[in-house]
């Protein structure tokens, strides 16, 4: 009985034998083969995708160097307008009114970011005021020229700074400021700006009609951790010249606050206050070390 147990055995391993070593075969071929094609298409995946990271890297490259060709090609015509304009306003000469008129205009419109224009403005404005041979109508024509371009370079400022900060506009009684001498005080307005919370109250003074300005007091009080509050005042004459890029008070954390003049009339005016970040303020204008200094620990704490 054992021996013929032994024998189904014997015969299984006689036929089973061949049959492992034939699907060991077949197991080990079918690796190789789907193994190939699996490193071929992953090979294959990997050149691909080299060849997109260099396409997508010469296109950037390609892009960078137009941009940056395009910079360069930007900055020297504005460096040769710069310089041509304010050569007009320099250099000796009996330029006409309008020639000096429309040089500010282009200066305005190219460089209002970067440049303090106000002093340009205000020597104009005097100068057509007291200009012989023009009739009153045409000198009357030039200035209104001069605060509408005024007004057109504070609209697209204060279109910037209002994305990036928050403001309040106020409307100003003329009649009321006649009749009080001492000055009226505007309705107070609280603004957060970077979680920096300021109450903000400007105080008007006096109004010029004839120069279209008006005299203001603003104060900004900041309250701090403890029960304290920081009180800064400023007190200044604002008119259509005053761009709030350039003609503002510089405050802590780096922040800014400005008043802008949009309408006089004999009745009122209407004024804007706007509460910005200091990044946002013209080209010139660079914050302190020490405001640097504060705003790359807040930065570190933030990140801990």
């Amino acid at each position: 009985m054992e021996n013929k147990e032994k024998d189904r055995w014997d015969k299984a391993d006689i036929i089973l034998k061949p049959v492992g070593g034939f699907l060991t075969a077949l197991a080990v071929a079918a690796l190789g083969f789907f193994g190939s094609n699996y490193l071929k298409a992953r090979e294959a995946a990997e050149r691909s995708s080299r060849e997109r990271m260099q396409a997508t890297e010469m296109r950037v490259r390609l892009y960078s160097e137009l941009m940056s060709k395009r910079e360069e090609a930007e900055s020297a015509l504005r460096k040769d307008m710069f310089k041509s304009i304010i050569e007009s306003f320099l250099k000796p000469g009996s330029a006409s009114l309008e020639e000096k008129v429309l040089n500010l205009e282009l200066l305005a419109y190219n460089f209002h970011e970067s440049l303090n224009l106000k002093p340009l403005f205000i020597h104009l404005r005097k100068h057509i005021t007291f200009a012989k041979n023009y009739k009153k109508a045409t000198k009357q024509e030039y200035i209104e020229r001069l605060n509408k371009v005024a007004r057109e370079v504070t609209r697209k400022q204060l279109l910037v700074l209002e994305g990036a900060g928050e403001k309040f506009d106020r409307t100003i009684d003329l009649e009321s400021l006649r009749k009080t001498p001492g000055g009226i005080p505007l309705k107070e307005a609280t603004l957060t700006l970077d979680n920096i919370e300021r109450s903000f109250k400007v105080f008007v003074l006096e109004a010029d009609p004839k120069m279209k300005e008006i005299k203001v007091r603003l104060e900004i009080r900041t309250p701090k951790e403890s029960e304290e509050v920081d009180i800064e005042n400023a007190e200044f004459w604002v008119g259509f010249f005053d761009f709030p890029m350039i003609d503002n008070t510089r405050l802590s954390h780096d922040q800014r606050c400005a008043i802008v003049l949009n309408e006089f009339e004999e009745s009122g005016t209407h004024i804007t206050v706007i509460y910005f970040p200091g990044s946002y303020a013209s080209l010139k204008e660079k914050p302190y070390y020490e405001e640097v200094r504060q705003q790359l620990l807040l930065g570190e704490r933030e990140t801990k």
